[in-house]
């Protein structure tokens, strides 16, 4: 019986690089699959994942209105698809990843999900969120903070440097991300306890 994963980490830990690897095995071995990512990502009107050590491959937009079980459904009526990859799983809206459970569950299709866990506030992301409570295996992809430590949170930093507060959880593009400790985070966004 095919599972639902969901692998999350702050941001810069390789998550994209991990996705890349995973569907370049199954290619690899004549194995079919598919590549989503968000719709924030796109690049000239079409899809594509790509890392920061220099891989990448194309992938199909998903939007909040993307009917994900109906799309795979489709493609499998076509061709075999032997495995589903999604990168920038934390946009995938709550019904999204119940139908990507429902791949799953019900088309036999494993999916391999990869995501933030929490935005620049400390917040869950909605997908993110859904995917802790129903996916059939978490894994947390780590990377570490300035300070060595294991990095949980991510800072979003205004052009001078200054951790931002405040704002859209989503922006792309727009903003720089540093990944920190729990300690550090708290420290940059003037949360700390009082003496």
């Amino acid at each position: 019986m095919a599972k639902f994963y969901f692998s999350y980490a702050a941001m810069n830990a390789g998550k994209s690089t991990i996705l890349l690897q995973a569907a370049y095995n199954y290619r690899e071995r004549g194995m079919d699959v598919l590549l989503f990512t968000s719709d924030l990502y796109k690049g000239n009107n079409s899809g594509h994942i790509s890392s920061r050590i220099g891989i990448s491959a194309d992938a199909t937009l998903y939007t909040n209105e993307t009917d994900l079980f109906s799309l795979i459904r489709e493609k499998q009526s076509e061709h075999r698809i032997d495995a589903v990859f999604v990168d920038e799983a934390q946009f995938l809206t709550k019904h999204q990843v119940w139908q990507l459970a429902r791949v799953a569950d019900h088309l036999d299709v494993p999916v391999l999900a990869y995501g933030l866990r929490t935005d620049f506030r400390g917040e869950l992301f909605e997908g993110s969120a859904a995917m802790l409570a129903i996916a059939d295996s978490l894994r947390e992809v780590r990377t570490i903070c300035k300070c060595g430590r294991k990095a949980t949170m991510v800072a979003r930093l205004d052009p001078d440097g200054k951790a931002l507060t405040e704002g859209d959880q989503v922006s792309i593009g727009k903003s720089t991300y540093v990944s920190l400790c729990r300690r550090h985070w708290e420290e940059i966004m003037g949360r700390l306890p009082s003496a």
